[in-house]
């Protein structure tokens, strides 16, 4: 293809994308309990840093929506100041995973647990975004905003400026959600872009008595952290400051990294070098940090948008970083005509599409454990927070893993010696084979302690792949029980 043909389809996709950005970026800054404008300096940051950067050509990034529980649950805790502080602290370690070529090692991690992640993520973000769908203030936790639902409920059914704010923020739903039925000329607009704009004109022509975007300008909300946040920070608690920057780092990672598996199976270019990719994700994070900004990972939204809008090189999503800072430097104002609860419908859609609800339903018929591992880490996230959901999320799928894998068969011959039938002078054989774990222990010991005590016994172990260590010291126990409690007995076990 010409190089002109090239830049042109790398121009188009460059405003698709920023025209599907700049609605997110805004939308989860507010969600996060920041300014709406550090939303836009993460998403110039992905373009302009993370986007010239080797590692995936057409992947986007930007401030998410999976890390706006994370981010808001970080901000209540450390303050504004302490968020650059975790930011940037995040970031530089992607910086040494990346360089301990660690990527390639998040495709490890269970998609059971990935999916539940994010099924987690959507529940939290839906029921804190209800709240801000009415112009209310959410309770705070999981547990307390769901609990608070139908308190709001009733608030909402009493009050008018409530019910005007819940009608634009539904109504902004059902505009996305019916924009993929409307024509496809009409569809050249992005449907956050479009479903924003509506609810934002419908305030303006009617002056609709709504909460709207508070606008503090770019450069006013650019806070680099100093001294004094990480002192705050380290006030707050070293473990805790810890276990956030771990949880921004590994969920911004694994999003990221997933993502550009994603990104992969769209276009027919080059793929992505996971390695190159985790360094690029943490030098983002660590120039979001240093200004004060929210973290950012690759979004599978906006990568999408750019491979379908026709991009061929990363130059489009330099560009999309480069509309936004246009946009932040000489249209700022703008973002104060934006109604709260539109943005909040936009990140209620959002949410509920990370909930794998089609999948659900296959998955149990067909891999039922990994069902109740996925399920698990939702609940247990809403219940929780997120880093220690995924954490327990992570425990349940490699217990389930050991699980699976600890298949072992035990075999007496001849078949009627476990009752103490049979020729009492010819020997019992007993063949254990598979994976012998602790796992599996109590069905092979209730095996065992169910032949007959004065028989000579045949252990055979050849067909075991694995013997772990308190299997061989449960056997050895056994065997030298049985032989103690009969002279004429004895155990012959065919593998040391």
């Amino acid at each position: 293809m010409p190089a002109a043909s090239v830049l042109r389809a790398d121009v188009t996709a460059s405003v698709v994308v920023f025209l599907v950005a700049l609605p997110l970026c805004v939308g989860v800054a507010v969600a996060s309990g920041v300014p709406a404008e550090l939303g836009l300096v993460t998403g110039i940051v992905g373009g302009l840093v993370a986007g010239v950067l080797p590692g995936s050509s057409l992947q986007v990034s930007g401030p998410a929506a999976g890390l706006t529980v994370l981010v808001l649950e970080a901000v209540t805790e450390f303050g504004l100041g302490g968020l650059g502080v975790l930011v940037l602290a995040a970031g530089a370690l992607q910086l040494v995973m990346g360089a301990l070529r660690l990527g390639r090692w998040f495709r490890a991690i269970s998609i059971a647990v990935v999916e539940g992640m994010l099924a987690g993520i959507g529940l939290v973000l839906i029921a804190g975004q209800l709240y801000a769908l009415a112009d209310a203030k959410a309770p705070g936790s999981g547990p307390a905003n769901l609990a608070g639902l139908p308190g709001l409920l009733a608030e909402t059914a009493g009050s008018q400026p409530a019910l005007v704010a819940a009608s634009l923020g539904l109504g902004t739903i059902g505009v996305m959600a019916l924009w993929k039925h409307l024509p496809e000329k009409a569809r050249l607009v992005p449907a956050p872009l479009a479903a924003v704009g509506v609810a934002t004109a419908l305030v303006a022509l009617f002056d609709l008595p709504v909460a709207r975007v508070e606008v503090q300008g770019l450069l006013g909300t650019i806070d680099p952290p100093s001294t004094g946040d990480l002192t705050g920070v380290l006030d707050v608690g070293v473990a805790a400051a810890v276990g956030t920057v771990l949880a921004i780092a590994l969920i911004a990672s694994a999003e990221s990294l997933f993502s550009a598996a994603a990104v992969d199976r769209l276009h027919n270019g080059p793929g992505t070098h996971y390695d190159k990719e985790l360094m690029a994700q943490g030098a983002g994070n660590a120039v979001c940090g240093a200004l004060g900004a929210l973290p950012m990972t690759a979004v599978i939204v906006r990568s999408s948008a750019n491979v379908q809008a026709g991009a061929r090189t990363k130059a489009s999503r330099v560009l999309h970083g480069v509309w936004l800072l246009l946009f932040a430097a000489l249209l700022p104002a703008a973002l104060g005509l934006i109604p709260v609860a539109a943005l909040a419908g936009v990140l209620v859609h959002a949410g509920w599409k990370l909930i794998p609800l089609r999948q659900l339903g296959p998955l149990w018929r067909e891999h039922r454990g990994e069902a109740v591992v996925l399920a698990v880490t939702a609940v247990a996230i809403v219940a929780t927070n997120l880093f220690e959901g995924v954490l327990i999320g992570l425990l349940l799928a490699i217990a389930k893993t050991a699980w699976d894998i600890s298949h072992v068969h035990v075999h007496v011959e001849p078949d009627d010696e476990a009752s103490g039938a049979g020729d009492p002078s010819a020997p019992v054989r007993v063949t254990i084979s598979g994976n012998a774990t602790f796992l599996r222990l109590p069905r092979i010991l209730d095996t065992l302690d169910a032949l007959p005590k004065d028989r000579l016994i045949e252990l055979d172990l050849h067909g075991l792949r694995h013997l772990d260590h308190a299997c061989r010291t449960a056997l050895t126990s056994w065997a030298d029980k049985h032989n103690s409690e009969e002279g004429i007995t004895r155990v012959v076990m065919s593998r040391a």
